[in-house]
């Protein structure tokens, strides 16, 4: 068995507010532990929910990839397990949720509705995109990026990339705004964490596992016209026949992973922290997305 994850211990005395709801409905907060002054946020899982390991092993498998990333820990408040999220805004910048940025660009949009969202789609995300960077080159790179966090969300079933989950990091400077698109943050919603032991072993028993992964709906819209939309790994599908040249370096580089690799990330959460069952789903997601990703 691989070495497991360590566990920081947050002391209450590191506080920097009350735990609160903030951009979602999970209970989190802020803290700092001097000297270092780097500041976390600890996010409670909601109950009966493996949101804490999903976090985890999301940035996990993120690092594996050399896709960016939030640093996440698993850590322990008290008697509360949960997960503890790095700072990445630098003093001096400001993070800018998506709804924020489509706001800007696109003419009529709701940045307030979280959910459903049918403008918030690939296309109005890669035009923000268009409108912020002034060069050709800056733009690709910049979109190539953001379709490494949508190949992400399909190998790990990541349904919650709303448009307060992705954003740009920015800073003022003289008459200009400098910056680039935020590292990929908030992967909670992944991994099958909330379903129950019961649920997990019969869809493992009769290898429904595929069938779960295809039915997820993710909130990144392919168009404005569909009522909901595609899982994350229906998107990735639609993307590629698209924009081929932004999606291919995430795929390819994926495919010179060994599948063994990713599953060691997921053996590695604590004895107690993930049931037998939330293992055993985790690897067999993991390994369906993995499959399906590496045909196209």
């Amino acid at each position: 068995m691989p070495d497991p994850y360590l566990v920081f211990e947050v002391q209450e005395e590191w506080l920097l507010d009350e735990p609160e709801e903030e951009m979602g409905s999970k209970k989190k907060f802020w803290y700092r532990r001097e000297p270092d002054g780097v500041e976390w946020l600890f996010k409670f899982p909601r109950p009966d929910t493996g949101e804490h390991w999903a976090e985890k092993i999301a940035a996990e498998v993120a690092g594996l990839l050399g896709i960016p990333h939030a640093r996440v820990e698993l850590a322990q408040f008290g008697d509360d397990r949960g997960s503890v999220s790095e700072s990445f805004t630098p003093r001096g910048y400001e993070l800018v949720h998506g709804n924020q940025l489509l706001r800007w660009a696109s003419s009529g949009y709701d940045p307030d509705k979280t959910f459903g969202q049918r403008e918030h789609t690939l296309e109005n995300v890669f035009g923000v995109v268009d409108r912020l960077f002034m060069t050709d080159e800056a733009r690709i790179r910049r979109k190539r990026q953001i379709a490494e966090y949508l190949v992400l969300d399909a190998l790990i079933g990541n349904t919650d990339r709303h448009h307060e989950n992705w954003g740009v990091v920015r800073r003022r400077k003289e008459d200009q705004w400098r910056g680039g698109i935020a590292p990929s943050f908030d992967h909670a919603s992944s991994l099958g964490r909330e379903l129950r032991d019961e649920r997990r072993r019969i869809l493992l028993e009769e290898s429904e596992v595929g069938r779960y992964v295809e039915r997820g709906r993710g909130a990144v819209f392919w168009s404005g016209d569909e009522r909901k939309g595609p899982s994350p790994l229906e998107l990735v599908r639609r993307a590629i026949l698209v924009y081929d040249d932004l999606f291919r370096p995430a795929l390819d580089r994926l495919k010179d992973v060994d599948l063994s690799r990713m599953n060691r990330l997921i053996d590695r959460v604590p004895e107690g922290w993930m049931s037998l069952s939330g293992h055993e789903f985790a690897v067999a997601m993991v390994g369906y997305n993995v499959e399906q990703l590496r045909v196209l």
